[in-house]
């Protein structure tokens, strides 16, 4: 099969077209024939040799794919040959077959593309878990999303849309604000020609943000904190403003404030897997009913992966990017 390894740690230029053996699934996986990939940070990051798959994983970039299931595990139940289904991987998605673990395997919604299936399951699991799960978002809240622009970014404003809450969004561009304001946030901020903490107290009358989803990290903390309302919540899921931000511990306990983030990628199976099922049964029927829907920005067919993540890498895109086999 044609996959796409990393020659070396560096540029996109490091991505390279190879053939390999088509992977056989251990007990409790599947074989799917990849028909999309999604493109996400992390791949970056691999191949920039800034983050190791984890113990046991595939070496090849790819962490979400849609396509068809060609083969099962012996242990495998609930699935047939043929299912087309979208999957969250700890790696080798850029490939034409990939194999998952049965349970983050999810059938695709009816009318849903393939491409848009598989920009699904790393963003959507990923809000899922911290602005669902550990930010508490519901009906009612305010709620911030930093990068609204970013795959995580248009699936957290329109599921926190959805949900009810009052969304705002910070983007890099006029174009990306009325790409947030498009999808469901009430006020998309420039954070070239806006300070956020300033645009929050006063669009919230001083009470301040219950929940902040945080993808930057770094000199964003201290922000962040200002923004806070009483007992909000900041969730941080990335740094890519760095690794390190200070603390005023005076704010942090007057506003009685909840800091939190987590990582999805080296979670065990079982606890993705309860993940998995949160969003089958919490986001699935909001995928279903139109009321949210994968944004789609470029696909690139899969010998191009380095102009897909030269795009990444640009940051000009809104949405997804996606690898077709």
């Amino acid at each position: 099969m044609k996959v796409i390894e990393i020659a070396s740690p560096g540029g996109p230029e490091q991505l390279r077209t190879a053939i390999r053996p088509v992977p056989q699934p251990d007990e409790y996986e599947v074989l799917i024939r990849v028909a999309a990939a999604g493109v996400n940070r992390p791949d970056v990051m691999q191949r920039q040799g800034r983050y190791p798959p984890p113990p046991g994983a595939s070496d090849l970039p790819g962490m979400e794919v849609a396509g068809e299931i060609a083969a099962l595990g012996p242990k495998v139940s609930g699935f047939s040959v043929g299912d087309r289904v979208t999957a969250l991987l700890p790696g080798g998605g850029y490939a034409q077959y990939a194999v998952a673990s049965a349970p983050l395997c999810l059938p695709l919604i009816d009318g849903m593309s393939m491409i848009e299936a598989a920009a699904i399951p790393e963003t959507y699991f990923t809000v899922w878990t911290n602005l669902f799960e550990r930010g508490g978002c519901k009906a009612g809240d305010t709620v911030l999303i930093h990068g609204g622009t970013s795959g995580i970014g248009t699936a957290a404003i329109q599921l926190a849309h959805a949900w009810g809450a009052t969304v705002f969004a910070t983007a890099g561009s006029p174009e990306k604000v009325r790409a947030c304001e498009k999808l469901g946030a009430l006020r998309g901020i420039d954070y070239h020609k806006e300070d956020f903490v300033e645009v929050m107290q006063a669009e919230t009358r001083g009470k301040g943000v219950d929940i902040i989803l945080d993808i930057v990290g770094g000199p964003y903390v201290p922000r962040n904190i200002d923004a806070a309302a009483v007992d909000g919540k900041i969730v941080i899921i990335s740094m890519l403003g760095g690794s390190r931000g200070e603390i005023n511990l005076v704010k942090l306990l007057h506003k009685r404030l909840t800091i939190t983030g987590s990582t999805l990628r080296a979670r065990t199976v079982a606890q993705k897997a309860a993940v998995a099922d949160g969003v089958r049964k919490n986001i699935w029927p909001h995928l279903a009913a139109g009321r949210a829907r994968p944004v789609v920005h470029a696909t690139f067919p899969l010998a191009q992966a380095s102009e897909a993540h030269r795009l990444m890498e640009s940051s000009a895109h809104i949405g997804k990017i996606v690898l077709t086999t």
